[in-house]
């Protein structure tokens, strides 16, 4: 059901949070939309539920932002790395290289990955879900643009 979710999460970016149409005021027409453009009610409560989790976890998390300690190495738990192979967990290394992710939202990031119902991610699934995070955080605006180049064209405009 992993990609019905991130189907959905992707219509709902690319309809409503990355154009000019607004989205729907209350949530039960959005949910109509959604289902008349072909997604199942389950997978459009999921991604609501999904949403709803992200934003109040950014909100949650602001405050630490500034007190990550630089040069920790994250360990990652079994359960982590049987829905994130190798290449999600070097893609997001080299996002946090690349001064994309910082800490917190790399934290964010495999939380919402974590999220998922589903065995295991693709690159795609993961490179949408750090878009998804960057969307809505204050002072990551540059950050959400390299991200968006890289999810739509492949590669950010400057690797360094």
């Amino acid at each position: 059901m992993n990609e019905n979710l991130i189907d959905v999460l992707v219509y709902i970016y690319e309809n409503y949070m990355d154009s000019e149409q607004s989205v729907p005021v209350d949530q039960i027409t959005l949910e109509e939309e959604l289902i008349s453009a072909g997604f199942q009610k389950g997978e459009v409560n999921k991604a609501f539920d999904w949403l709803d989790e992200l934003a109040w976890c950014q909100g949650s998390l602001s405050e630490y932002r500034e007190a990550q300690p630089n040069g920790a190495i994250r360990v990652y738990t079994d359960l982590e790395q049987q829905k994130m192979d190798i290449d999600i967990r070097s893609l997001l290394m080299n996002l946090e290289q690349m001064c994309i992710l910082d800490p917190m939202s790399r934290e964010l990031v495999i939380e919402r990955c974590m999220a998922i119902e589903t065995e295991e991610l693709t690159t795609d699934d993961v490179k949408w879900v750090v878009l998804l995070v960057l969307l809505n955080q204050p002072g990551q605006e540059n950050a959400f643009a390299l991200m968006e180049e890289l999810v739509y064209n492949g590669e950010p405009p400057y690797l360094h």
